[in-house]
């Protein structure tokens, strides 16, 4: 009797911090996209294979690393004539040792939304930066020598949380802060501009310069698209955020732009 009683307040406690831990996410969710003062955001860094390699990695990240991330804001808010000077301040908030939980394999509609709350409750335990905050990032870092394919990186509106899979090397750092962008943008609405059988960027909302003539070779991805379109078949993977633009169907979707 006693331990069914606990067990009972046990849920019942774990579904009131659910519930506070929504509420908190909703009310995050109302102001990011109200674009009247920065959008504060949060690196955590997490040794996502436990080499050493990533661990030197991590060790030596500042806060000044993510500064192109926060220019490319800058650049493209220009073009939609966004009255924030600032739109992202990035900060980076050091290493975390727990690991987020991984995505459920079964694809129903009820495991997504309990990975959801798990992953917003994991967010919520384990956040250990003490300043106030609208969007967490937990990027997951991995020796490209032993892990040269990472898993796809995810974005959430709900909750405002994105989960990037990176790679442990200098030279894939401004690489690595083009997904960084893109998954921060999915958690203020964007949505994905491509292909998902084919990874191919979508034709208009996908090309960077859609009314450019000739068409191919873009000379710039589409963030959301996440790619080059150099033919009708072929991409290439933009290296920095110097190569990539904010769409205008983008920009309607996280309330940049009216939507005509």
């Amino acid at each position: 009797m006693a331990s069914g009683m606990f067990k009972n307040i046990r849920i019942l406690i774990l579904l009131y911090v659910l519930l506070m831990v929504a509420v908190a996410g909703w009310l995050a969710k109302a102001r990011s996209t109200d674009w009247d003062e920065p959008l504060n955001v949060i690196v955590y860094a997490i040794n996502g294979d436990g080499t050493a390699v990533s661990q030197n990695y991590i060790d030596e990240i500042q806060k000044s690393d993510f500064s192109d991330i926060e220019e490319f804001f800058e650049r493209e808010a220009k073009v939609y004539k966004l009255p924030l000077k600032k739109p992202a301040d990035v900060s980076f908030a050091g290493e975390l040792k727990s690991k987020p939980p991984l995505p459920a394999r079964n694809a129903s509609t009820l495991s997504i939304m309990l990975w959801s709350l798990k992953l917003r409750y994991w967010a919520w335990q384990n956040d250990n930066y003490p300043y106030p905050q609208d969007v967490q990032i937990f990027v997951l870092y991995f020796d490209p020598a032993k892990t040269p394919t990472v898993a796809h990186s995810l974005g959430l509106q709900k909750g405002l949380i994105g989960v990037v899979n990176a790679f442990a090397d200098k030279n894939m750092k401004k690489e690595n802060h083009v997904i960084i962008a893109h998954e921060l943008l999915h958690t203020v609405g964007a949505i994905d501009k491509y292909d998902p059988s084919s990874n191919q960027p979508l034709y208009p909302i996908g090309y960077a310069d859609p009314e450019q003539d000739p068409i191919f070779p873009q000379k710039k991805a589409e963030i959301m698209a996440g790619r080059i379109a150099i033919n009708e078949n072929n991409t290439e993977q933009p290296r920095k955020l110097k190569q990539v633009v904010l769409g205008e169907a983008t920009a309607i979707e996280i309330n940049w732009k009216p939507q005509n």
